[in-house]
């Protein structure tokens, strides 16, 4: 993997970073790339308030603010920006206004990468609309300027109609970051991150494969 200038991950949710960008993510912080993670919204309309709950619909957003500070925390990431925005409403907003903010973002930080989710294969809507936002904030800029763009994909389709993920990323020597990062954000993925544990201590195949190589679709312009 060549050496990136500066890396920007864009996704709507906290916890969004965690499944499959966790361990790329500290694997530049660790190689002496910056990375800067914009989380859109501090996901107010998470469907789980722990196990057994300890938040309420009012208290879900503190908690959830302070997951992703510990999040950022264990993979060693210090540039967090959170934009203010509303979880599932990100589909309701003008994409003009994300792509002002997306393409502030990329104008301060002049990225050499930039990491979503594939619009139209990330199953959430606001995941999609997100995705969508990134990709038409990049098409403004000169392709001589235009940062690489990693995707993240999952829908049921999206190896049909893709093809098969064309960046994979060995982070096995991450994975007690990544696993750390999951269990930050102990009210939606506790049950998740136990799995995972218990998998890598068993050394599970499904478990490892899942754990030690993340896998993206670079978005071709």
């Amino acid at each position: 993997m060549e050496k990136e200038r500066q890396v920007l991950v864009i996704f709507p949710h906290p916890d969004d970073e965690a499944f499959g960008v966790s361990g790329t993510i500290s694997k530049f912080i660790h190689e002496g790339t910056p990375v800067t993670y914009a989380c859109l919204t501090l996901g107010q309309m998470g469907r789980n308030l722990g196990n057994p709950p300890f938040a309420t619909r009012e208290t879900l957003p503190t908690i959830r603010e302070k997951e992703l500070q510990e999040a950022a925390r264990a993979m060693g990431l210090e540039d967090l920006r959170m934009l203010g925005y509303r979880d599932k409403t990100i589909e309701f907003v003008k994409e003009d206004v994300l792509v002002d903010d997306f393409t502030a973002l990329m104008d301060e930080l002049n990225p050499s990468l930039v990491i979503t989710f594939y619009p139209g294969y990330s199953v959430h809507p606001d995941h999609d609309a997100t995705g969508a936002a990134v990709v038409a904030a990049m098409k403004k800029r000169e392709a001589s300027k235009r940062a690489k763009l990693y995707c993240v994909a999952f829908s049921r389709n999206c190896e049909e109609d893709l093809g098969k993920p064309n960046i994979e990323i060995d982070v096995e020597n991450y994975v007690d970051k990544k696993i750390a990062t999951i269990a930050a954000h102990l009210s939606q993925t506790q049950a998740y991150a136990q799995t995972l544990q218990e998998g890598l201590a068993n050394q599970d195949p499904e478990i490892l494969t899942r754990l030690y190589t993340e896998r993206y679709w670079e978005y071709k312009f």
